[in-house]
């Protein structure tokens, strides 16, 4: 699985192991202004790790809402699979970009380079939460 943070200027990037069970960081995409290069360069991801499909992060509010942010991300997750060639999904990823910061900050990271790798921890935070949940959904 691959996971996806969208962001207004760069795209995080995880993988998960292929039995499904661990997430890490890959890379981060800086956008280009061409959401269908943006696109390309993930479809090339997806090739490379003969991923089955894509896990895209929905930023909804706190309060459980889809707000613009997420109907946004939502509607760029629908013209991804239409590039990408494997399923699509979306995925709660509500304080994971918190969670990721924190996790950086816990290992004396200083903030330049943090800034540098967060995207793509917080795609992997919200990819490990969907491989977690669906390991839950598949055991019931």
């Amino acid at each position: 699985m691959i996971g996806i943070d969208l962001g207004s200027k760069r795209i995080g990037v995880a993988a998960s192991d292929a039995s499904g069970m661990l997430a890490s960081p890959v890379t981060v995409i800086h956008r280009s202004g061409n959401e269908r290069k943006d696109h390309q360069a993930i479809a090339e991801i997806v090739a490379e790790y003969e991923a089955e499909a894509v896990v895209v992060g929905l930023p909804i509010s706190l309060s459980g809402e889809l707000g613009p942010a997420a109907r946004a991300a939502a509607d760029e997750a629908n013209r991804l699979a239409s590039v990408v060639g494997v399923p699509v999904h979306t995925h709660d990823e509500r304080l994971t970009t918190k969670t990721a910061e924190a996790a950086l900050m816990q290992n004396k990271m200083k903030a330049q380079a943090r800034r540098r790798i967060i995207d793509q921890v917080a795609a992997a935070v919200m990819l490990q939460s969907w491989l977690d949940a669906s390991k839950m959904r598949d055991s019931r």
